[in-house]
């Protein structure tokens, strides 16, 4: 991961709001990657209706300016196709009783199998020629006086200007934000989205969610699994508003 974020980091251009990558360093073993010092800190949680307004509007700066692509990278579809396959993992583990879906919501219960095949469209559906950051959260987010900063940069893919939007929504709320459709609804980036693709996306993202929220924690990291369950309760109830099944 760290190579390829070297790799990226390198390449992006002085227009990206990004602290410079200054020196890296790769022996075969151990990597190290060295970024310019910015004064600054990352947005408060519970967020605050000023902050998220910058960040808001710095997205959609962000996307424009990334579109096309600056550099070379793979898509999202290439990079992320096995794990946004949730809903279909887990649909054949029920269909194969290798897992009574214990936990996963009625909802998202009764419509696994639509769910499965909802989700399958996800990466024709985002197709594009964006530059994705696609990790973005209050983490990743650096603000000074003047600037909105994102940082990370290991999972850059090619991608619809949108998902941006989209993938950061489920975070906001779990942190004290709006709901994902009080933002999206109204945001240029997502009234310029066609909706069967912006809910196909939306459906690979819930369903990898909640399907790594049921893996156990990694050695190291053990709130990890509830991090991820918390962003994908808002990104399920924004799906069943989307595809208003019963």
């Amino acid at each position: 991961m760290h190579r390829r974020e070297a790799r990226i980091a390198i390449a992006l251009p002085a227009s990206v709001p990004t602290p410079r990558l200054l020196w890296s360093h790769d022996d075969g073993d151990w990597v190290g990657l060295a970024f310019e010092d910015i004064e600054g800190w990352t947005p408060a949680t519970p967020w605050r209706a000023e902050e998220l307004n910058r960040v808001l509007s710095a997205l959609t700066q962000l996307v424009e300016s990334l579109t096309p692509s600056p550099i070379a990278v793979e898509t999202i579809a290439e990079r992320l196709h096995e794990p946004l396959q949730g809903w279909r993992s887990l649909e054949l583990a029920a269909r194969t009783k290798r897992d009574r879906l214990d936990g996963v919501l009625d909802w998202a219960r009764r419509n696994i199998e639509r769910l499965a095949a909802l989700e399958s469209e996800w990466e024709r559906a985002s197709a594009g020629k964006t530059l994705l950051h696609f990790d973005l959260r209050a983490d990743n987010i650096l603000l000074t006086a003047d600037r909105v900063l994102v940082v990370d940069w290991p999972h850059a893919s090619l991608g619809a200007g949108w998902m941006e939007l989209l993938q950061i929504l489920p975070s906001i709320a779990m942190q004290g934000g709006p709901e994902p459709w009080e933002i999206f609804d109204s945001h240029p980036l997502g009234r310029r989205a066609p909706d069967r693709e912006v809910t196909a996306v939306l459906a690979a993202v819930a369903g990898y969610f909640t399907r790594q929220s049921r893996l156990p924690a990694p050695p190291g990291l053990a709130t990890l699994r509830a991090f991820q369950r918390d962003q994908g309760i808002p990104a399920v109830e924004w799906l069943m508003r989307r595809t208003g099944w019963p």
